[in-house]
Formats: structure tokens, C-alpha cells, sequence
């Protein structure tokens, strides 16, 4: 059986912002008061980016604007990002997980996996490893980590979300019934502010209540994510921690498009959604890269613009799969307002050959195939020579970004 840790960080920015000020001779640890990291600090502009354990006590939430936190704690200290500090204090950690596996794969900034797999020999049984692992952080670095222990990558994440801070969880698959099924279903990795509602509507509201609930109705109503989430909440997870040096220089791979018209309906920003796929994994494919994460932008008619991403267990580059993530993640998010600009972003990035299907996956082996036909003949006789029925009178293939182009006018 394999034994995976998740390390993630205690309020990361919070944290290191902390640190770094009393390193340069500050007497108040921002962790200890209600605090926040927050953009654009010389105005009442701009979100929080992160905020202090004391600062959560007001109620105030990560991603709400700067000003409706500031209402709820007028003594509410912000500072500023810093993220080539953040960017420091994150390739540290990992230079220091790399003392205790090979097989490391960064989630996020402030996340990673760890394969512990054979490891014991080295640094005792996983829970004492994990120990030493958390205390060579501590003392190096200054800051806190919880790590999840697990036989897999979804339950080591989750373990690790059960309690915090500077905690160490396990959650192996015979502890489901008792630490994760009592949890409300909206706590389950991949369920969206709008799939809670979707499920609960069905009688779903525990996690548990998922697990058991019949899969082949839990398909009918959310397709191939139905299967997913059945899995995930019964702890079935199969991907692998990708290699230490998968992570590629880019960073991500994106496009976006302004629409010559308001978009109002699903099914035409569904039109859009797949013509920016199919250049944004072009672009992963031609460049030997997948994405562990997928964001969708979208831009209102009045110019306000709202973004959401999600992370994914195993990395994908085929245009299908792209679209599929997009998609799920435009109903997650879209407020039903008239949009004038769409794009999407492939980021986490690896190495092509970091893909492993997973036995959860939807399989696009024949799909890849056919993605891969198309490049080479796009490459070879240019890029209108294949072209989807989707498109055919109405959308071109946004390839480069900039304005849509439609062979139609809108009616």
C-alpha cells in the first residue's frame, strides 16, 4: 500500500508576510492580531488575499473585497503582496521535502504531495516521518504546515482540510465512516458552490450520504462528474505523485477573446468555451506539457470581471478534457450576467509524460489521437483546413486570442 503526505501551508501569505516583518526587526507577529494580506493597501480597494487565524473570528473570508472586510474589523491591520517572498519561502519548503522523498509534486505554492512510499527505513513510520517533517519546517523556516497522511492523494488532502493548524491527520480509508462521511457534502474535494445545491436538492447532504447514494443516478444527473464524485467520496483515488522536476519554467498557457456581442445563453459561452479549448491545448501539445489546473476569466457588459479555477489530481492536455474542466467550471461560477469577454488558463504544468490515466479518469486516449491528427495536418496546410461541425457558420477557433470572429451576424 502506498503512504502519500499532503503538506500544506497555515495561512501561507499571512504567514509569510509575518515572518519576513519580524525578521526585519518587527515587534508584531501579524498571526497573534486580526490581519489580513490584501491588494492595492493605501486604498479601501482590491481583496484579501489571506488572512490571520484572529481575523476569521470578524468573519472576514479570502477573496472579499478589502472595504467589506475593513466594515466588519475597522483595526484590521492589511499589508501588501509579496509574491517573489511568497515565491522564496515556497521553493524552500520543497527544497526541504526533497530531503525526505524523490517523489515530490507541488499542488500549489503553498501545497504539494509527498510519496512516503518505502521511506520508513529511513525517517520511521509515517507518523513520525511527517513529525520530523513538520519540525525541520518549523525551525528552518518559521512557519507551520499541516500534512494529511493517507494511501492516496484525494484522502491525504483531505486529512490534511479535517482540522488546523500545525496539525497531523490520517485518514485511510477505514477511517471514512467515522472522520469524512459525518462531513456536509460542500466540504468533499470538487464540489463547487453550485454542485452542493444540485446534490442537496437530491437528498445528498452529508458526504456520506454521497458515498452511498446509487451511481448511475448520481451519473444521470451530472454525467461522467457524477462517477467522480461517487469515487472521490468513497476515498478512490489512483493518480500519482508526479517527479520532483516536472514543473516546467512556463508557468501557464492561456487564451482569451472579447465577443462582438453580449453572450446571454449556456449554450453560446459553451460555443466559446470550446473554441479557446481547442487553442489552449494545441498550445500544451506543441509545447509537451499538460495542466494540473484549469481557470476560467470571464468579463462582464459592464466591465467587472470574476475568475475560478480548479485544481485537478492528474494533469490533462487533450481538447476535450480541457472543455470538459471549462465547462464545469463556467456553471460553478457564471452569474448569469451578459459577458462580453471569455478565456481560459492551463496552469501547474509538467512534463507530457507525468500523465497516468487514472482508473476515476474519463479515458481520451482515442480523443488525444484524434487531437494530435489535427495538429499535424492544422501545422501542415494551415489551420482552417480541419475544422469542428460546432463552428461551421457561426464561430472560428479563436487560435491567437484578441476578438472572436463569427461568419454570422448575431441575431
Amino acid at each position: 500500500m502506498r503512504t502519500i503526505f499532503h503538506i500544506d501551508v497555515n495561512s501561507a501569505f499571512l504567514s509569510w508576510s509575518a515572518i519576513q516583518m519580524l525578521r526585519e526587526g518587527g515587534m508584531l507577529d501579524l498571526r497573534t492580531v486580526p490581519s489580513a494580506v490584501a491588494g492595492d493597501s493605501e486604498s479601501r480597494r482590491g481583496i484579501i488575499l489571506a488572512k490571520s487565524t484572529p481575523a476569521k473570528k470578524y468573519g472576514i473570508v479570502t477573496g472579499e473585497p478589502k472595504g467589506f472586510a475593513l466594515q466588519k474589523c475597522p483595526e484590521l491591520i492589511c499589508v501588501p503582496p509579496d509574491f517573489a517572498l511568497y515565491t522564496r519561502n515556497s521553493e524552500e519548503m520543497f527544497r526541504i521535502l526533497s530531503n525526505y522523498s524523490d517523489r515530490i509534486e507541488p499542488f500549489s505554492i503553498d501545497e504539494g504531495f509527498l510519496d512516503y512510499t518505502g521511506m520508513e527505513l529511513l525517517f520511521g513510520p509515517p507518523l513520525e516521518g511527517a513529525k520530523k517533517i513538520k519540525e525541520h519546517i518549523k525551525k528552518e523556516l518559521g512557519f507551520t504546515v499541516n500534512i494529511g497522511i493517507s494511501c492516496n492523494k484525494l484522502l491525504a488532502k483531505m486529512a490534511g482540510e479535517l482540522e488546523k493548524p500545525d496539525k497531523i491527520i490520517t485518514l485511510y480509508p477505514q477511517e471514512l465512516p467515522q472522520k469524512l462521511w459525518p462531513l456536509p457534502v460542500e466540504e468533499m474535494f470538487m464540489v463547487g458552490r453550485k454542485t452542493a445545491p444540485r446534490l442537496r436538492k437530491m437528498g445528498i447532504r452529508t458526504i456520506g450520504e454521497l458515498a452511498k447514494y446509487p451511481v448511475a443516478l448520481l451519473e444521470q444527473e451530472f454525467k461522467s462528474y457524477g462517477k467522480l464524485l461517487h469515487a472521490y467520496a468513497n476515498g478512490i483515488d489512483d493518480t500519482a505523485v508526479a517527479q520532483a522536476d516536472s514543473v516546467q519554467e512556463v508557468k501557464s498557457i492561456g487564451n482569451s477573446t472579447t465577443i462582438p456581442y453580449d453572450v446571454e445563453e449556456r449554450e453560446e459561452a459553451y460555443k466559446i468555451l470550446l473554441s479557446l479549448a481547442e487553442t489552449v491545448s494545441m498550445r500544451l501539445r506543441g509545447g509537451n506539457v499538460c495542466a494540473r489546473e484549469i481557470g476560467v476569466v470571464m468579463k462582464t457588459t459592464d466591465f467587472q470581471v470574476y475568475s475560478h479555477q480548479t485544481k485537478l489530481l492528474n494533469a490533462i492536455d487533450c481538447t476535450n478534457a480541457v472543455y470538459e474542466t471549462a465547462k464545469r467550471i463556467f456553471d460553478e461560477a457564471w452569474k448569469k450576467e451578459p459577458l462580453r469577454h471569455l478565456g481560459i488558463r492551463a496552469g501547474h504544468l509538467c512534463r507530457e509524460d507525468c500523465i497516468q490515466l487514472s482508473l476515476l479518469d474519463e479515458d481520451w486516449t482515442k480523443e488525444k489521437q484524434a487531437d494530435i491528427a489535427m495538429d499535424e495536418i492544422r501545422k501542415k496546410y494551415g489551420r482552417e483546413t480541419v475544422v469542428r461541425s460546432t463552428f461551421i457558420g457561426g464561430i472560428e477557433p479563436a487560435y491567437g486570442g484578441g476578438s472572436l470572429k463569427i461568419n454570422h451576424l448575431k441575431k
